[in-house]
C-alpha cells in the first residue's frame, strides 16, 4: 500500500491506499488536501476564505467551489435550525479557539458579535454560465465565516471521488476525527474504526469499534479542544444561539453514512462526508433527545453513535450489528 502523512486544516492526516494505481491516487489525494487547505483554511491568510473574511463587505471572486460549499453549509444551517452555522467565526475567535490563546469573552462583547451571526449576512452572486453556480461572495461588515466544521468532510468527499476515478479497490483515510473507509480491508473484512473514549482524550481508549465498508464516519466531541478557567471547563463546540459552548448532555457524536460504492451497482455520489461533518457538530449542540429525533426523521441517510454525559453509548439500529462494545469500558450500551 501507499501511505501519506499530511498536515493540513490544522490536523494530522494519514492516507493508506491500495491497488494498481495506488501511487498516483495517493499523490492526487495529497495534492487535493493541500489545495483545499489553501482555499478553505481560515488560518491561512492567503486562502479564499481569509480574503473573503477580510474584504470588509466587498464582493470577492472566490470561485464556484467555495460558493457551492457555502450554499451546502446554508442548507445544513436550515436543516438543523441554526445549530450548524459557518458565520459563528467571530465568536470562535473571541474565545481564542482559532489562536489557542483561550479566554472567556465579556458577555457584552458576545452579544455584539452574535448580531453578525446568521447566513442572512452571506451573499452570493455572478453566475458564469447557465450550468455552473455562483462565483462571487460577500459578507456583511462584521461577519466572518469559518468552514472548519465542514471542510474535512468535504475533503473526504473529494478523496472518495479520487479513489473512484483511479479505480482504487480499498483505502483508509483518517483526517483527524473524519474517516473514509473505502472498500474493505485486504482480508476482505470491514475496516474496524475505533470510537474514542471522550473521558480519556489523551489515551488510545475507545468505547467500541464500528465495522465500516464504503462509509464515512465523523466524530465531534467536547474533548477535542477545551480549556479551564476558574474551575469551569469550556469546550470548542459553540452554540450559535448563545455564543457559549453548547450546553449538551453529550460527550461525543459520531455520524456514519455511505460513501460512493466501489463498483457494486448503484454507487452513491460523494457528498455524505460533508453531511456527516456538518451534522456531527449540529447534533452535539442539539443534545441526545433532539439528535435522536433528527435521526428518526432521516433513518435512511445516516447512523449515530452517541456517548452521553451520564455514561451511556447509544448506537442507532442501522449500524448496531457492526458495532462492537469495548469490554470493561464502564459504559452502558443501548441500541
Amino acid at each position: 500500500p501507499e501511505q501519506r502523512e499530511v498536515f493540513a486544516m490544522d490536523t494530522a492526516m494519514v492516507l493508506t491506499v491500495y491497488g494498481e494505481d495506488a501511487f498516483r491516487a495517493a499523490n492526487a489525494a495529497e495534492e487535493e488536501i493541500y489545495r483545499l487547505d489553501s482555499l478553505l483554511s481560515r488560518t491561512n491568510e492567503a486562502s479564499k476564505v481569509s480574503l473573503l473574511n477580510s474584504a470588509g463587505g466587498k464582493m470577492v471572486p472566490v470561485g464556484v467551489a467555495l460558493c457551492d460549499l457555502i450554499q451546502t453549509a446554508a442548507t445544513y444551517t436550515e436543516l438543523t435550525e441554526g445549530d450548524f452555522d459557518i458565520t459563528i467565526a467571530p465568536v470562535v475567535s473571541a474565545w481564542g479557539f482559532t489562536t489557542d490563546h483561550y479566554q472567556v469573552p465579556d458577555p457584552e462583547e458576545l452579544e455584539t458579535l452574535l448580531t453578525y451571526v446568521g447566513m442572512e449576512h452571506v451573499h452570493l452572486s455572478g453566475k458564469s454560465s447557465a450550468s455552473s453556480g455562483y462565483e462571487n461572495a460577500s459578507l456583511d461588515p462584521g461577519t466572518q465565516i469559518d468552514l472548519g466544521g465542514i471542510a474535512k468532510g468535504y475533503a473526504s468527499d473529494r478523496l472518495a471521488a479520487i479513489f473512484q476515478e483511479h479505480e482504487i479497490p480499498r483505502a483508509l483515510a483518517s483526517l483527524g476525527g473524519n474517516v473514509l473507509a473505502w472498500g474493505t480491508r485486504p482480508d476482505g473484512k470491514a475496516w474496524q474504526i475505533g470510537v474514542q473514549d471522550p473521558q480519556y482524550p489523551e489515551q488510545e481508549r475507545v468505547v467500541g469499534l464500528v465495522g465500516l465498508q464504503d462509509a464515512f464516519a465523523v466524530t465531534s466531541g467536547s474533548y477535542q479542544r477545551y480549556f479551564e478557567e476558574d474551575g469551569v471547563t469550556y469546550h470548542h463546540i459553540l452554540d450559535p444561539d448563545t455564543g457559549y459552548p453548547a450546553d449538551s448532555d453529550l460527550m461525543s457524536v459520531t455520524v456514519v453514512a455511505d460513501a460512493a460504492g466501489s463498483g457494486e451497482g448503484g454507487a452513491k455520489l460523494p457528498g455524505n462526508g460533508t453531511m456527516c461533518d456538518a451534522l456531527s457538530t449540529a447534533l452535539f449542540v442539539m443534545g441526545e433527545e433532539q439528535a435522536l429525533d433528527f435521526w428518526r426523521d432521516r433513518t435512511q441517510e445516516f447512523d449515530l453513535i452517541l456517548v452521553t454525559g451520564d455514561g451511556r453509548v447509544v448506537v442507532t439500529s442501522g449500524i448496531a450489528d457492526s458495532f462492537t462494545p469495548e469490554k470493561g469500558s464502564g459504559y452502558l450500551y443501548e441500541t
